[in-house]
């Protein structure tokens, strides 16, 4: 979705991807295979570039820091994705800078859990969360009661209290070179039960204006603290005495704006382009209330994928899917999303479920 951004703009891209027949191949200018977590791959590939963004996190930042030390303009700075990259770093670094996020304890093994947990018994319920290379819902363990201690991670992690939570927002913030800062509006995340990631979003979030102001207030000081240049986004909690929380953020275009590209007059892949290359970021504006509904594959297939129900999709008005262009398809892997508009916030409501039951990713 980046690359197709930069479609407009004539932007010369070159990817690497560790993946040999990774969808985008077939779009950018320019492909290379190989890790993204090797320093050698990572510091040659960056010779050749002007500028160097991520769009994942689990990259090797002793090379980037490398390229930056030699010149390279390296966007999110390395700095700023080796703190976000260990979730430990992350969280000490909201309460360093006075961000608000529920009460944690970092961890260093299982038997440190233990040990916390022994010396400070209110702090459950809790999840204890994989310092490193948590993504998407894995490295993350819910420790309701002392008999879920073993379910903790015998890893450096971090033990952090449950909040009793009303909804999940999110705000995805830019801000370029010059410190020019945007957001996008709020949103309100509805996660799957099991998999612990986002089933389907709402924008604009449905919640008091009190409220989202405090959400774009802790975005704007979340992104000025870490001096981003890029697209950061920031997961929260509206707790049920309104208070709003960090829960964590991302240093990059993030599943909770995958909706702008049809939605909002710039979407979070153009404004991502925009901050990097230090040129003026764009408004933000919704055109209409919008929702996205992540397109998962099927449980039980594993396969070539078929998109089972796309024609219905086509029928309905303001429904746009985006198929991400992955040939296999496995059980909850993300496929593609689904953006859906409407003026009418219960018509809205209504076309979300009837797109849910519409469309199926299974194998061939």
């Amino acid at each position: 979705m980046l690359l197709q951004a930069s479609i407009d703009w004539n932007l010369r891209i070159h990817i690497l991807d560790p993946d040999a027949d990774a969808p985008c191949r077939y779009l950018c200018r320019q492909f290379s295979q190989g890790s993204l977590t090797d320093y050698d791959t990572v510091y040659q590939f960056g010779q050749d570039v002007d500028v160097l963004t991520i769009e994942i996190e689990k990259v090797n930042v002793d090379a980037l820091e490398a390229l930056e030390r030699a010149g390279k303009r390296v966007f999110p700075q390395p700095s700023v994705i080796r703190l976000i990259q260990d979730k430990r770093l992350q969280k000490q670094f909201f309460r360093d800078h006075n961000l608000p996020t529920a009460d944690f304890v970092l961890t260093q093994n299982r038997a440190d859990v233990t040990a916390v947990v022994a010396q400070n018994p209110s702090l459950l319920p809790a999840f204890h969360k994989l310092g490193r290379d948590g993504y998407d819902g894995r490295g993350v363990q819910r420790i309701g009661s002392e008999t879920d201690l073993p379910k903790a991670f015998d890893a450096p992690g971090v033990l952090e209290k449950a909040v009793d939570f009303e909804k999940e927002l999110a705000v995805i913030v830019a801000r370029n070179e010059q410190g020019q800062l945007q957001t996008f509006p709020t949103v309100e995340m509805v996660f799957h039960p099991e998999l612990n990631l986002v089933d389907y979003l709402f924008s604009p979030a449905q919640i008091s204006v009190e409220v989202d102001g405090q959400a774009q207030s802790i975005a704007r000081k979340t992104a000025e603290a870490f001096g981003i240049v890029g697209v950061l986004a920031v997961e929260l909690f509206l707790t049920k005495t309104g208070n709003v929380l960090i829960n964590e953020v991302a240093p990059r275009p993030h599943n909770s704006g995958h909706h702008t590209i049809r939605a909002n007059i710039t979407s979070q892949f153009e404004q991502h382009w925009r901050a990097i290359l230090n040129l003026p970021l764009g408004a933000t504006t919704g055109y209409q209330p919008a929702a996205m509904i992540n397109l998962l594959g099927e449980d039980g297939h594993t396969g070539p994928a078929h998109y089972e129900g796309l024609n219905n999709l086509l029928t309905m008005p303001g429904v746009f899917p985006f198929l991400y262009g992955k040939a296999i398809t496995k059980p909850f892997r993300k496929m593609g999303h689904i953006t859906v508009m409407d003026a009418d916030l219960e018509t809205l409501r209504q076309k979300v479920a009837n797109v849910q039951g519409a469309i199926r990713v299974v194998s061939e």
